[in-house]
């Protein structure tokens, strides 16, 4: 199996979160951008912790 590569992972659950917050407050616009963000918060930390 491929490694995973937790920074990508992160920004397409951020986009997939974003798109759904944007679509029920209705302001997509604002909501993906913001999903990116912090998925790829959270795909940088995860990956600083699999390298030692």
């Amino acid at each position: 199996m491929k490694k995973e590569r937790p920074l990508a992972l992160g920004m397409a659950f951020g986009v997939a979160t974003g798109s759904v917050i944007g679509v029920l407050t209705d302001n997509i616009g604002l909501w993906i951008p913001v999903g990116i963000a912090i998925g790829a918060a959270i795909g940088a930390a995860i990956r600083k912790r699999q390298r030692p």
